[in-house]
């Protein structure tokens, strides 16, 4: 079974089977699905979080790959959340330096109060079956000042391109993740929830309702992926 789409129904623990699946291949269908772009995404959402001698929270972290961005851009340390173990295990098995791994729930955090400089969550707030509730959490173990960047799928604002990405997002994907995925169901479940997701403005308003300030968001891949930011409220 997938986990539903949308928000409403959202079973964790089908979305913890699902990515345990997925694991062995994880990258590899990233790097097919996103023609090569995944890697640019990755940078660009730890380059947002400023990390430089900053103690950062990677949520929904999966084997690492923004963990890994963040170290080489001087984080102190990263502290790498994900909800399914095998992603974990994938990760500690790499032996990345800098990085501790910790499996955990996005909605309720095992970290005191005001304990990171930043919190990033590329690709996974929308698996989380209360975004809403995540996004406090993070809200909470954030230092003052602090910031929040949340790498998320969004669909294009030019209506043309919006009609072709919808049709790849449809058709296109799940074909190809019958050949480079360890599990194709699992990408039916990807487009599926990218076209239930809510817009910019929807995800913006739940940052600011979270406790954080001067939220910005920019587009990347033509607006295929959205990339917000915002300062926790002094």
């Amino acid at each position: 079974m997938l986990p539903a789409a949308g928000r409403e129904g959202k079973d964790a623990a089908l979305v913890q089977a699902m990515f345990d699946e997925v694991a062995p291949r994880y990258d590899l269908a990233n790097a097919a699905l996103s023609l090569g772009q995944d890697a640019h995404w990755r940078r660009v959402t730890a380059d947002a979080a400023q990390p430089l001698a900053a103690h950062v929270l990677d949520v929904a972290a999966g084997p690492g790959n923004v963990a890994v961005e963040l170290v080489a851009r001087g984080a102190r340390h990263v502290t790498a959340l994900d909800l399914s173990f095998n992603m974990l295990a994938e990760g500690a098995r790499r032996g990345h330096d800098h990085v501790t791994w910790v499996n955990g729930d996005a909605q309720a955090l095992p970290f005191p109060d005001a304990t990171f400089d930043a919190v990033t969550i590329s690709f996974g707030l929308r698996n989380v079956p209360d975004p809403e509730r995540a996004l406090g959490e993070f809200a909470r173990v954030t230092r003052p000042g602090g910031r929040v960047v949340v790498c998320e799928f969004a669909n294009p604002t030019w209506p043309p391109f919006r009609e072709v990405y919808r049709r790849y997002l449809v058709g296109l994907l799940p074909a190809m993740a019958k050949v480079v995925s360890s599990s194709p169901a699992a990408y039916r479940y990807l487009a599926d929830s990218i076209l239930a997701w809510p817009d910019r403005r929807t995800i913006a308003d739940w940052i600011t309702a979270a406790g954080y300030q001067q939220v910005q968001v920019k587009d990347l891949a033509g607006g295929i992926v959205a990339v917000h930011r915002g300062f926790r409220t002094p």
